[in-house]
Formats: structure tokens, sequence, C-alpha cells
């Protein structure tokens, strides 16, 4: 008969899915917000590159377990579905809406089927309904976050469910179900730790529901076996059997559980939960007054609020506070409702019994009455207790409609109910919308929580409106005047305002609210780890100052000397001391960095730069390849190794290069560095129709890149092109007129391909007025000199040029050619060049030289990561460069560059055409 009562029809089903649909279809209209940051958008255990190992070794938050900062909330099977709506859809947040408004239908769907063993069917309906609709509902379902509870609560119902088959015909035991109960259980607490409180309510269904004990029976027999009287019932100790196993394996659980929290507590500050920390009896009037509004939040869900943390709730600090009464009355009715349950036998009686076990013990884990927690309120940790409130009022509700003078106006006041609790979920989901709608709407509720104020301020800064969200900053302070995360935040807008003296005073608040010192003792206060960044951010506004430095370096040494595994302070600080030049002490720094954590990319991309600056460039390589082992997809690792392996000069490496440039475009497509230097790869292995192709690409994301335009030009001139290299010329010397080599090679073109010697002497005169000492510019204005035949002046410009480079033959071979022909002019006869050849051949490597240079023109980005603004509540965005020079060419490459520019020398062979005269 418990079978068949409990099944659900098509019907029923159909009419929970409309009216979730109903309530909840704009949820999918909704993005990640407040914690959804943390659990989604920055928790690489998502990543299909993350192994799955990682998940079971994480927090919810994608913290190591290990590590102090974790809150020790172990849920892999949740993050598991979060991982499998990022295989699919990555990170678009309708598909993660989505599975939530599923999750909850089917809960629904389920609890249906638990309120039908207790309730008839009309009622079960109703409490299905109720728990559909109600609004409190809305921060564990459009709250991506959320789906820990939904998740949860499935397999905590289908536990209870599999442990109500557990009792056979004459009372014997069924195993199997009770297998399959620890094994739901197990999964329920894998998605969410309160899943283990349903083995409680399986204990009293089989005391109180299945063998049909009331307390006072229990008592009689207890104080008949303990005087002798009598013996133990079978049934009762086939009971006590599965009362056994059942504890059994609970405790089990436990054990595990506690092994994977390392036996450590969460690490939660006064801000995050004020009366965790206060004396008594405020700790104990507070936590305890707390019930009563939680019951509140259940009976009249109209404020409902995100965030209940800081200064929401002011402590009860005192027995004569009035709120004293509402937690007396709190508990009189409790009281009266389990005297009532326990004491009479009937159907009533187990109904309202198992209600307020559906309250009562899935809340337990997040009351504060055991162990602190992270939260004062949280709507929803109320997700599961909402079902024996929901079970309550339709068992109400059945004794009212039954009575014919309020059969009427109980379905009034049912339908009123059920429609203004759908239409405050309808309302309430929008808020969910964005940050800013979130937070918002939480302040119309309470303006006591400087969080809040916070918040709000991050919303806005992420939309660059750093003016507002000051505003909002500076009223977190007011409302909370001792919380540093909010100095810290009106500290970090000054300075994206550009106002460092107010920035540097606002660090400077948040630094003196942080514990003293003492010498000599270890620092042990237990105080948010992102509350030290506060020396991290006043160290990196303070460093912007040259003279600064050691004040900033001291302040990283502070943070250190408070908290020795502070890993950031080490990044930041081994940053700082790479700008000092100190790049041995910059690799100590990163070396104690990477025993705090050696699983982090940055640090080994950190630690290769300070090798490059070791001028060691292969184990900056070996760094290089560390990072991307950890990070295959490290855009800064991609690019930077590419071109130390490109400047080593070995042929062997360029292969990789490439194949990490390619890389680096497809993440970051915009970049026209990763182009460019994909061009000159292109360059070095003679492919030149590659090569143009990857130049034109990068100079149309970037029209002004230098050496982009002057590398095309300088392609098109050794391939033949040199009228196609002219219009490239042109846009490089527009953005650039002071571009030397640029000058010298558009002066060539124009000499050697269109004959225009006054445009090229322009190239080569401007060139003169810009660096008088030039040799090459000087040298060929000479031959334009010579072209124009202006012997005598070509002369003394040969003179002037051999004064500039005494030591090159070939100037002093060319002068004496100039000088020959003016001789020969003298006696009216026609001279040439010697057929020898030298002059020209030394010319040639001059040219080379020069060429040389010009080819070694490429643009390296090398960064170092670490150099963050932390704020309380937001993840840090911000990072600093450091630009580093190319490394110079080997004597091997030097030569492999002069055998690709055969092409070259055919200008040169011109110019000893002009000067022989032919």
């Amino acid at each position: 008969i418990l079978e068949k009562m409990a099944d659900v029809s098509l019907k029923e089903a159909a009419l929970i899915v409309g009216v979730v649909a109903a309530c909840y279809w704009n949820s999918l209209f909704c993005g990640f917000v407040f914690d959804d940051v943390s659990a989604i958008l920055d928790n690489k255990d998502l990543h299909p590159s993350t192994p799955l190992r990682n998940l079971f070794q994480n927090d919810f938050w994608g913290t190591p377990m290990s590590e102090e900062r974790s809150h020790k909330s172990y849920r892999p099977l949740t993050v598991l579905t979060f991982r499998l709506n990022y295989l699919f859809s990555e990170l678009n947040a309708v598909s993660y809406h989505f599975l939530n408004l599923v999750f909850h239908v089917v809960v629904c769907i389920v609890f249906l089927k638990v309120c039908k063993l207790f309730l008839d069917n009309r009622s079960s309906v109703v409490a299905s309904l109720l728990f559909a609709v109600h609004p409190i509902h809305t921060e564990a379902v459009t709250g991506v976050v959320g789906r820990a509870e939904l998740l949860s609560s499935i397999f905590f119902l289908a536990a209870f469910l599999s442990y109500t088959k557990s009792k056979g015909p004459d009372n014997t035991i069924v195993w199997t179900p009770i297998a399959v109960t620890v094994f739901l259980v197990a999964v329920a607490t894998l998605c969410k730790e309160q899943g283990i409180t349903v083995v409680g309510i399986c204990c009293v269904y089989e005391v109180f529901i299945a063998q049909g004990y009331t307390l006072p029976a229990l008592l009689d027999t207890a104080v008949q076996i303990l005087r002798g009287k009598g013996s133990i019932p079978f049934s009762m100790l086939q009971t006590l059997l599965k009362l056994i196993v059942l504890m059994f394996s609970t405790l089990l659980l436990v054990v595990v559980r506690v092994q994977v929290i390392q036996s450590q507590l969460p690490v939660f500050t006064r801000f995050d939960n004020p009366a965790a920390v206060s004396p008594s009896p405020a700790r104990q009037l507070t936590f305890n007054y707390l019930l009563p509004v939680n019951a509140w939040l259940l009976l009249n869900p109209s404020e409902l609020c995100c965030d209940w943390t800081m200064g929401t709730i002011p402590l009860v600090e005192s027995l004569l506070d009035v709120r004293n009464v509402a937690t007396l009355t709190f508990f009189c009715f409790l009281g009266s409702l389990m005297v009532f349950s326990l004491r009479y036998p009937g159907d009533s009686s187990k109904t309202v019994l198992m209600a307020l076990c559906l309250i009562v013990l899935p809340f337990i884990p997040a009351s504060n009455l055991f162990f602190p927690v992270g939260f004062v309120v949280a709507e929803r940790v109320l997700y599961v207790p909402s079902m024996g409130f929901c079970i309550l009022v339709a068992h109400g509700w059945k004794k009212l409609s039954n009575k014919s003078v309020l059969r009427k106006m109980s379905w009034v006041c049912l339908a009123a109910v059920l429609f203004t609790h759908a239409l405050k979920t309808l309302h309430r989901n929008w808020d969910w919308e964005s940050e800013y709608t979130l937070f918002m709407s939480a302040l119309k509720v309470n303006k006591n929580n400087a969080k809040l104020w916070n918040n709000v301020g991050h919303a806005l800064e992420n939309e660059k409106n750093f003016e507002r969200a000051l505003q909002f900053f500076i009223q977190a302070t007011q409302v909370q005047p001792d919380d540093i995360g909010a100095h810290m935040n009106v500290g970090r807008t000054y300075k994206n305002l550009n106002k460092t003296k107010e920035a540097e005073e606002s660090y400077m608040i948040a630094k003196s609210l942080m514990p003293q010192i003492i010498p000599g003792k270890k620092y042990a206060a237990r105080v948010a780890p992102n509350h030290l960044n506060v020396y991290i951010n006043l160290a990196n506004l303070i460093r912007a100052n040259e003279s600064r430095l050691e004040e900033a370096d001291q302040l990283y040494r502070q943070a250190i000397s408070m908290r020795p595994d502070f890993k950031q302070a080490y990044i930041s600080r081994g940053e700082l001391l790479l700008k000092m030049n100190k790049p041995l002490k910059a690799k100590e720094a990163y070396l104690r960095a990477l025993e705090l954590d050696r699983t982090n990319a940055d640090l080994w991309y950190n630690l290769a730069i300070v090798y490059i600056e070791l001028k060691d460039p292969t184990e900056a390589l070996k760094n290089f390849n560390r990072a991307l082992e950890l990070n295959p997809t490290h855009k800064l690792a991609l690019f930077n190794s590419a071109l130390l392996m490109q400047e080593s000069g070995d042929a062997r490496l360029r292969p990789e290069a490439k194949q990490r440039l390619l890389q680096y475009v497809k993440e970051e497509p915009q970049d026209s560095n990763g182009y460019f230097n994909l061009g000159m790869l292109a360059m070095d292995d003679k492919k030149d129709m590659e090569a143009e192709a990857w130049m034109k690409k990068a100079i149309r994301l970037q029209p002004n890149f230098r050496s982009a335009l002057f590398n095309l030009a300088l392609l098109y001139s050794q391939t033949g092109k040199e009228l196609m290299a002219l219009p490239v010329l042109e846009d490089l010397l527009r953005y650039y007129p002071d571009h030397t080599k640029g000058l010298i090679l558009k002066g060539d073109i124009l000499m050697n391909q269109k004959k225009d010697i006054v445009g090229a002497k322009t190239c080569f005169e401007k060139i003169l007025e810009l660096d008088p000492n030039n040799v090459q510019g000087k040298h060929n204005l000479c031959v334009v000199y010579f072209e124009e035949k202006d012997l005598i002046k070509a002369e003394k410009c040969l003179v002037e040029t051999l004064a500039l480079a005494p030591h090159e033959e070939y100037i002093q071979r060319h002068l004496n050619i100039v000088r020959s022909k003016i001789a020969s002019l003298g006696a009216m006869e026609q001279s040439s060049l010697p057929a020898d050849g030298t002059a020209a051949t030394e010319a040639k490597k001059n040219s080379f030289q020069n060429l040389k240079e010009a080819k070694s023109e490429k643009t390296t980005t090398q960064s170092t990561v670490g150099n963050k603004e932390h704020s309380k509540n937001k993840k840090p965005t911000e990072k600093s460069s450091v630009d580093k020079d190319s490394p110079k060419k080997s004597t091997k490459e030097i030569k492999d560059i002069e055998k690709k520019r055969v092409a070259a020398l055919k200008r040169l062979e011109e110019i000893e055409r002009i000067l022989n005269g032919e």
C-alpha cells in the first residue's frame, strides 16, 4: 500500500514541471554572480586540462584542501557537474542555469513522492507546489553555486526513499535497500556536507514510523528491561541492528570527511560571522536568536538578501534584549510540536514528526550551535529544511480544509499563497541578473552590511565606473570603520583614478588596522589571508617611485615575516628585486614561492624571466617549459619561449617555436606581435610568401607596427620586389620619420631601381640631419654626388666619411677611384675601376652588417606575473610588464643571415657600376 501511494502520476509531474518553468524561466537570462565567480569563472577544476583527481583534492572553489585559505567545503560531485557544463558550453551561463532548473524539478518530484508517504495525494501535491514556488529557493536555484543544495537534496531524498523499503514482511530486514541507502548518503555528502543528516531522519523513521513506537512506550520498555522484568523484543533487536549499521556507516563517512579536511576547521573572521568570535553570553544568545530569524524567512520571505554577514544582524549581548522573546517563543512552539509528535500515536503526529526532522536535522550543520560557519544566515541552506516546513503547512491546510466552515477560506488562502510566492520568486530571479542588480537589491533590505556596499563598488569597478565605485567603498568604511578590505578597496580605486596620495593614505589606514607584529613571536592572529594583501598593494603603489624601492621591499618582507607561507609576497618581491637589478635575490624569492606551490605556472614563468636576466637561456627555456606543462595555454610563456628558441640560432628549435607562436595567436588573435614573429621565423626558413602573409596580418592589426613595416619592406627588397617595398617604406616613414634604416633602404631603392637621384639624395640628407655620423648614409650620399658628376664634392664627402670610419678600407678604395677619375678627367682620359672588384666586396660586407641590424629589429614582450591589486571579495586582475631587449645573435646565426641577403648584393653592384662610370 505504501509503495502504491508513493507513485507519482504523469499529470502531477507535468503540473510540477509547468509551475517550476513558470517561476524560473527568467533565471536563464541571469549571469554568473557573487559566489559563482569563484566557483565557476575562477575555478580551474572546471577546465578539461585539469586532471580529474584535482576535483577530489580541492575544495568547492578549486583551492587545495590542505591550504589554510580553503573553506573546507568538499563537494567534488557538484564540481563535476560544473565541469560537464563547461565541456559542453564552456562559460555560457544559460546552460548552467538550465541544469539548475532541471535539478529543481527533479527535487520537487522526488519530494512529492516522499510527501505521499505521510500525506494524502491532495496534500502531497500542495506541499510539493509550495516547495516549488517558495521564494527562499531562488538563491539555491538561480544562483549557480546553489546546485550543491539541489544535487545533495536529490540523493538525500533518494536515500530516505530507499530506506523506507528496508522493512520486509513480518518485520524482517531487507539489506539491499540499506546498502543502497548508505551509498546514496555518501553520494549526497559528496554533493554537499548536509547530505549526511539523512541518516538521522532514517533513524527517526525506523523507530517512530516503521516500528510505531512512541516516546512513552520506549521509556516504559527501557524501564522494564532495566528492572529485569522483561527481555528486549525481537523486533526491537532488529531495529537496533539496522540503526547500528546506519550509525557505523555514518561514523565511517565522518572519519573520511575529517581526513579530507586534515582535521582542520576553516578559518573565518569576525567579519564573516561576528557572533562566532564574541564572548559569552552574546555568542549563545545570538546563535539561538538566528533560529527564529531563519524560521521567519520561511514563514515570510518578503525581504530576501544574498548576504547576511557582518553587521546585518546585530549581536544579542544581553538577556534583557527584546529579541530574546522571539527566541523563547520559537523554542516553545518547536517544543510543543515535538511533544505532540513523540508522545501521541496516530498519523497526524507521525507527519508532524517527520516534518520536524526535515526542518531540524539538515539545518544543524549550518546552525552555528556545534561549530562556527562562514555566515550568519544563508537562504540557500534552508532548501532542505523548507521541505519540512511545506509538509507542516500542507498538513495544517488539510486539517482546515476538512472543516466545512473553513473549506472555501482555506482554498482561497492557499491560492493566494501560491500566487504571491510564485510572483515573488519570478521577481526575485531578476535580482540575480548581474552583480550590480543583486547587491543593490540586498542594500534595499540591509544597509548595515559593509560587504554589500563593497560588492556594489566591485560591480561598478568592473564596469570602469571608478567614481561611483569609490562612493560605495567609502560608504563601506563608514558602515564598518574597522573593515580592512573596505579601506583597501578605497585605496585601489584612488589608484585607478591616479590619486596616488589618497590611495597611499587609505592603504596606510588599512595597514594600521592589522594586528601589530610582536618581535620574536610568530604571527598567529586569525585574519583573512586577503587582508595581508594590504602590504602587497601598498608596496606596489610606492614602488612606482624609484626612490622608494627599498621601502617597498621592506613592506614585502614585513608581510613575509607575518606569514612565512604567504606566497604572493614572494612573487611580488621577486618582481621588485628584478626591477632593482638583483636577479639572484629575485631567484631566491621565486624558489621560496615554488616550495609553497609547485603547480603555479606563473611562478615557473617568472623564474624563467629571472634566468634571462642572469644570461642563462637554457635554464630559462626549461622553466618556460615547466610553466607550459602546467598550463599549456599560458600565453606569455608561449610567446617568450618561442622568441627564446628563435633567438638561440638553433634551427632544430624553429618548428617548436612556430607551434608555440601559432598557439599564442590562437589564444591572442588580436596581438600583432605573434604574427610578426611568425613572419620572422618564416624569413629565417626562406619561406618568403609565408613571411609576407604573416607580416601583412601584423600590419593590418597594427598599421603603425614599426618592425613589421620595415621587415616587410626588407623582405620585398631581398626578393626582387623593390618597387613593392616603396609604399611600405612610405607608411613606415609617415609614422616614424626618423627611421634611419628605412631611409637608407628607401634611398637605395630610389637610386638603383627608380633612378630617382633627387629622391635618394633627400633620404640620405635626412639621415645626416638625424645622425651626422652615420657612415652608411654619408657614403651613399657620396655616391649620389658622384652620380650627379660633382666629383669634387664626392671626393670631399668620401674624405669626411673616411674620417668617421678610418678602418673601412672600401671607403679608402672608393676615394681612390674618385680621385683617379678626377685625375683622368684632368688629362681628358676615361678611367674605370680595377677589375678585381675588391672594393665592391668590402662595400657589400658593410651593407650586410646594416641589413643584419635591420633584420634584428624584433618585438619582445616579457612580463612577470604577480604584481596584483587585491581586494576583499574580488579576484585580482592587474599585471605589470617588464620589457627586455632581444638577446644578441650568435656568430653562426649572423652567417646564416648573410647567406640569406644575396639579393642585396645587386644594389651594391649597382653602386660599383655607378662609380666605374659604366
